[in-house]
């Protein structure tokens, strides 16, 4: 295992990740499309299963997919993210790297999937919502707190995984994140996830997309920073649990 295939892993699966999340709200949110006007269930299960392609597409690198994991999995107290890859800043920057570079490659492809109606949609909001997250109401810090707290759940959860003796995998964890979505989705469009959020939102700034609007900027850090806090207490939060429950003997 080098750094190169960590990157290149981690591209891939986050771009797989982004084309089919995206492809998902795009479907339900542009005009004309087979399956627009779908509901908000409709994404939350695209997004799960999204996230099931991705950890397969980069299981090499331990499928991260998200800086927020990386970051939280750093925090965790563990030694090496996969056998051969210590922890350090090199690794997590080039984590970190892959994963913000894969969520731009894969909106970008799922606007290329989707181009004529994203020409015939009216709605710039519509146009955003494809890309990226935002509030049903606009409140930064309590918008900050949603996105903590459902943070926190997917990192944790993703962790007390590892400590089970029958580990599920990808599914787990695509059934994790449609359970985010059904019950802590619904004030901000849970991103859980900077790189899901931010490489999208500047695939929207600089695609030429017809009548897109505001790339909505003054929302974009919520999405980042909340993500991040709530991955690294889970982190931090799975390292002490064992010291505050011991295992049973």
């Amino acid at each position: 295992m080098s750094l190169g295939t960590v990157f290149i892993s981690e591209v891939f699966g986050t771009m797989m990740l982004t084309l089919l999340g995206c492809g998902v709200v795009a479907n339900v949110a542009l005009k004309g499309t087979k399956g627009n006007g779908g509901g908000f269930l409709m994404v939350t299960w695209g997004w799960g299963l999204a996230v099931f392609s991705g950890v397969f597409v980069a299981a090499k690198s331990g499928a991260h997919l998200n800086p927020a994991v990386t970051l939280g999995l750093a925090s965790s107290g563990i030694k090496e993210f996969v056998p051969g890859i210590p922890v350090d800043f090199t690794s997590i920057i080039t984590y970190i790297g892959g994963e913000l570079t894969g969520a731009f490659l894969g909106a970008v492809v799922a606007w290329l999937a989707h181009k004529q109606h994203f020409d015939l949609e009216p709605e710039p909001a519509a146009k955003l919502g494809v890309f990226s997250t935002g509030p049903a109401i606009r409140s930064y810090g309590w918008n900050f707190v949603t996105e903590v707290i459902g943070t926190f759940v997917l990192v944790f959860v993703i962790k007390m995984f590892g400590n089970s003796p029958n580990q599920l995998g990808p599914l787990a964890v695509a059934l994790l994140v449609v359970v985010i979505g059904t019950s802590l989705g619904g004030p901000t469009g849970y991103a859980i996830n900077p790189a899901r959020d931010l490489g999208p939102r500047i695939a929207h700034a600089v695609l030429p997309i017809k009548g897109k609007g505001s790339s909505d900027w003054a929302y974009s850090w919520v999405p980042i920073a909340g993500p991040i806090v709530g991955g690294v207490l889970a982190g931090l939060m799975s390292m002490w649990l064992p010291l505050i429950v011991p295992a049973a003997s």
